[in-house]
């Protein structure tokens, strides 16, 4: 028995001294990633226009889902067969990581992915708060609840006026441990009283918290990270206290923390 734990513990240990290179080169070409994009992305927004652009965000993070390969990381995406076509979308998800992001925004590319962020990634950031400031999404000043609440009443007019998708995680900061926490409605309420002809788009994570078991260096490496796409609600068809209980019972149902 103490035999099996030292070999497990120096597994283990071997793994972490193995993400240290290859986080480095992981970083390493993320970054290069956003600082390319960044000039494509201004040429697509001020030349050619939304659809350019859009193009140019969706690759971007097709590359930055990519070089989560480096790490020895996969994608399992199930049900996107489940995802309308030209209505607008909200698309819930529980939250474990900043890598729950590029594979959300590639793999639903189809929805026009937009978000609700905090207003502090809106600058510094090469690629990635030029989208946010530009590409459709809205920044909320968490200290200022009237602005958060006007920010999204104008979230949801534009997602029913242009068929576009909002994506928002209700726990309202990350889960380190894969445990979800507690549902923060009030931006759900909002979304569904401002855009009553949306669709709710769950989606369940698993894994995306490892990428970060060490912190935020090294990564950690050979994970599948799994995204449960579940069947839309529309939601016109409940009110809003059942159809927020059910949204967060089906996403949490499927979120396995020992895995």
């Amino acid at each position: 028995m103490v035999f099996l734990f030292l070999v497990v513990d120096t597994l283990q240990h071997m793994r972490k001294l193995i993400a240290y290179p290859l986080t480095c080169i992981y970083f390493l070409f993320f970054g290069f990633f956003l600082l390319v994009f960044h000039p494509i992305q201004w040429l697509c927004f001020n030349v050619f226009g939304y659809q350019a652009h859009k193009k140019s965000v969706d690759y971007l993070n097709f590359f930055l889902t990519r070089c989560l390969h480096l790490l020895g990381i996969r994608f399992d995406i199930k049900g996107r067969e489940h995802l309308p076509k030209n209505v607008p979308t909200i698309i819930v998800a529980n939250h474990q990581s900043m890598n729950d992001i590029p594979p959300i925004i590639w793999f639903l590319r189809k929805c026009h992915t937009k978000f609700i962020s905090k207003k502090e990634l809106g600058k510094g950031i090469p690629s990635v708060s030029y989208n946010l400031r530009h590409g459709g999404s809205v920044l909320i000043d968490r200290k200022d609840p009237m602005q958060a609440v006007n920010a999204i009443k104008k979230m949801a007019a534009y997602i029913e006026k242009h068929n576009r998708g909002v994506v928002i995680f209700p726990e309202g900061t990350r889960s380190r441990d894969g445990k979800p926490k507690p549902f923060q409605t009030r931006g759900l309420r909002t979304l569904f009283a401002e855009a009553p002809n949306a669709y709710v788009i769950p989606i369940s994570i698993n894994n995306s918290w490892k990428t970060l078991i060490y912190g935020k260096f090294p990564y950690g490496i050979g994970i599948t990270m799994k995204y449960k796409i579940h069947k839309p609600l529309k939601i016109s068809d409940y009110n809003s206290d059942d159809l927020l209980a059910l949204i967060e019972a089906t996403i949490k149902k499927d979120i396995v923390i020992n895995e």
